[in-house]
């Protein structure tokens, strides 16, 4: 008994011994490294897939976890690979023995003895599987794995590196490219499909080896009807369910945008936008099909963004990334600096409003000017004579905000348009009256934030598309009235056919030689901008804002909303009068250093005088017209008076006592006024 007990002491210490032996040969096993480069990933709001990138070796390999992985579909895979992963320590002894016997009495393998631990091993370190010194060498890396990382952690490694043929390693990559979706949602036909792939993954491709792929599903079906696991039903519906029989391509939405946050951020791999990859979609393909009919080399660019957050919703910098190979098309011309045409023009009144300098419904002479040496011209070469501000800023018409601009100063323009965050280049390197209309360099993000500042009554947009990534906002740009009033004025410009009106404040505008048509609206939520031209800069004969980019404003728009934001109500200091109610300072703009341009020909009232006292006359007032170039349109205060358009003495009926004005307007957009007195008879 002495003895007995003398030997199992030494055997006991002999097994502590190699107890000890293996836990410090397991303790210092040398891993690889565990953290594998995954592919650069771009999400968009909710975390839906924008865009990814290849890793180094041209691998679609994407972060895969237990979390986001459909649980039927890991339940299927331990099931079928290691029915005792959650129960043995790296490596399943039992299986092994049984993996052997059954390979001994079938003179054949059956099955495999190697764990899931056992297979990240080798996909980790790149191991084979067919010698013993490598499968000793997968069994120690399981030991070593299984004490310093938890089976979610082992799993998540699993389900990032399992290979699926070709390039694609991971489910979340094979999910994308087999099935066009992410993994968290799978079909028991999909899942059986992804659980035998790893095993033989070149032969079991089913865009490739139709029949094996759709024998290797069947064996896992049929396992796991065995196994109770699944319904014959199930079953039976997953096994005629078709495989894909060709790879579906990986997103590519916002790619331009998705190039620049790697740029910006090369060492990050997930990176979270403020887009809407459903409005991204509708928007690259807006662009698609409005390009099929242009001229050669034409482009476009659109932006959609949430003035409220400032959050950037969606932007396409081209039309066509998708299928380009090169040139113009990766370009992103959301971030091109080009000129805004009359763009400018909704900022130039704005900011008068602010000032003081003038009202909606403040009058200005639309006639030649020159300020300075510089003696701009409207866009058609007319003129419309006398009208109000309002009408002028709708008319898009060159004369008054030039004028507007000389009087607020260019400088006070620069500084508006830093302080709404924009970014201006100056040709020149000083400004001067041209910017007015256009002499300036600003990209479409730069006008986005733009218009966004008008539309939040003033206060700047801070225009971001990264979630983590929140600019402060500057000073205001102007105040509420003002920003109100310029809306007020935009939404009554008529929209394109079919379009409802007075949903969106918009502006459009034609930079010098039809290089660039631009449209920019906004309603009380959100703000879009369209640019359309060659990336090049060369001229698109026929090419107007108007005709070309107002259409695809309003579709972005609508695509980007199926219930419109109304815009505000006016603030409470709005001063709303008609242009007679007006306080005397604003009832009519005359710019200080601008000067009439001399034309002989130029229509002349001859009658009444300026500043003439008269009796009222029962069958009205009669005025006599010398030059000008009929046909001759009158106004009485402001309203059409209704006489014969080729006439140069006529009668103006019905005016009353009181002061004043008569006004003619030529073929040729030339005028003429004179204010008068009107007296009761005694």
């Amino acid at each position: 008994m002495r003895y007995a007990l003398l030997g199992l002491a030494v055997v006991l210490t002999l097994l502590a011994g190699v107890r000890d032996r293996f836990d410090q040969w397991i303790a210092d096993t040398v891993l690889p490294p565990l953290v594998q480069q995954t592919s650069v990933e771009v999400l968009d709001e909710s975390g839906q897939l924008l865009r990814a990138y290849t890793v180094d070796d041209g691998r679609w390999r994407l972060e895969a976890s237990v979390a986001g992985v459909d649980p039927d579909f890991l339940k299927m895979l331990v099931a079928y690979e290691d029915g005792r992963f959650y129960q043995h320590k790296g490596v399943d002894l039992w299986a092994m023995a049984r993996a052997l016997g059954q390979a001994i009495w079938h003179r054949d393998v059956v099955s495999g003895g190697s764990t899931l631990t056992m297979q990240v091993a080798r996909l980790i370190e790149n191991s084979g599987t067919g010698h013993l010194q490598g499968k000793l060498r997968q069994m120690r890396v399981a030991w070593a794995l299984e004490r310093r990382m938890t089976k979610d952690d082992i799993l998540n490694l699993y389900l990032t590196r399992a290979p699926y043929g070709g390039n694609i390693e991971g489910i979340a990559a094979a999910t994308r490219l087999y099935f066009g979706k992410p993994p968290k949602r799978l079909t028991p036909s999909e899942a059986a499909l992804l659980v035998a792939m790893p095993q033989s993954p070149e032969t079991r491709r089913p865009d490739r080896n139709y029949d094996a792929a759709f024998a290797a599903r069947s064996r896992v079906l049929d396992r796991m009807l065995a196994e109770g696991r699944l319904r014959p039903e199930q079953v039976a519906s997953a096994r005629a369910a078709p495989l894909p029989q060709r790879r579906a391509a990986m997103p590519m939405l916002a790619p331009h945008l998705a190039d620049r946050a790697v740029l910006e951020r090369p060492d990050a791999a997930i990176h979270r936008t403020t887009l809407r990859a459903d409005l991204q979609a509708q928007l690259q393909q807006l662009a698609r099909e409005a390009v099929k009919n242009q001229h050669s080399g034409v482009s476009l660019a659109i932006m959609v963004a949430d003035h409220r957050t400032g959050a950037v919703l969606g932007s396409v910098g081209s039309a066509g990334y998708e299928e380009a190979i090169g040139g113009a098309a990766y370009l992103d011309m959301t971030r091109a600096v080009r000129s805004p045409g009359s763009t400018l023009k909704p900022l130039i009144f704005g900011l008068s409003f602010d000032q003081g300098i003038a009202h909606p419904e403040t009058m200005f002479d639309d006639r030649p000017m020159r300020f300075g040496q510089y003696a701009p011209q409207n866009f058609d070469g007319s003129f419309r004579g006398p009208l109000p501000l309002r009408k002028a800023l709708q008319l898009s018409l060159n004369i008054p905000a030039v004028a507007l601009t000389e009087s607020i100063g260019p400088a006070r323009l620069m500084s508006a348009l830093r302080t709404a965050g924009t970014d201006p280049k100056l040709p020149s390197g000083q400004a001067g009256l041209a910017i007015a209309l256009g002499g300036i360099g600003l990209t479409l993000e730069d006008l986005v934030t733009l218009y966004g500042g008008i539309a939040r009554l003033g206060r700047p947009m801070p225009l971001h598309w990264q979630q983590a990534v929140v600019p402060a906002s500057a000073h205001r740009l102007m105040a509420p009235r003002a920003a109100w009033q310029v809306a007020d004025i935009l939404a009554d410009l008529p929209p394109p056919a079919g379009a409802p009106r007075r949903t969106l404040a918009y502006k459009t505008g034609t930079s010098y030689g039809h290089r660039d048509a631009w449209a920019i609206g906004f309603d009380g939520a959100l703000v879009v901008g369209v640019w359309m031209g060659r990336p090049d800069g060369t001229p698109v004969p026929g090419a107007f804002g108007g005709n070309l980019a107002a259409p695809l404003l309003f579709s972005a728009y609508q695509r980007a909303t199926n219930r419109p934001t109304p815009l505000p109500p006016a603030p409470p200091d709005t001063l709303r009068l008609s242009g007679a109610a007006l306080p005397p300072n604003l009832r009519e703009f005359v710019p200080r250093n601008g000067s009439v341009l001399p034309d002989s020909d130029a229509p002349k009232l001859v009658f009444p005088p300026e500043g003439a006292k008269l009796t009222a006359l029962p069958e009205g007032l009669f005025a006599k017209l010398q030059d000008g170039a009929p046909p001759f349109r009158w106004l009485a205060n402001g309203a059409p008076v209704d006489v014969n358009p080729r006439a140069r003495q006529i009668t103006v009926p019905q005016i009353g006592a009181g002061f004043s004005r008569l006004t003619v307007i030529d073929a040729k957009g030339r005028s003429a006024s004179t204010s008068f007195q009107i007296t009761e008879r005694p």
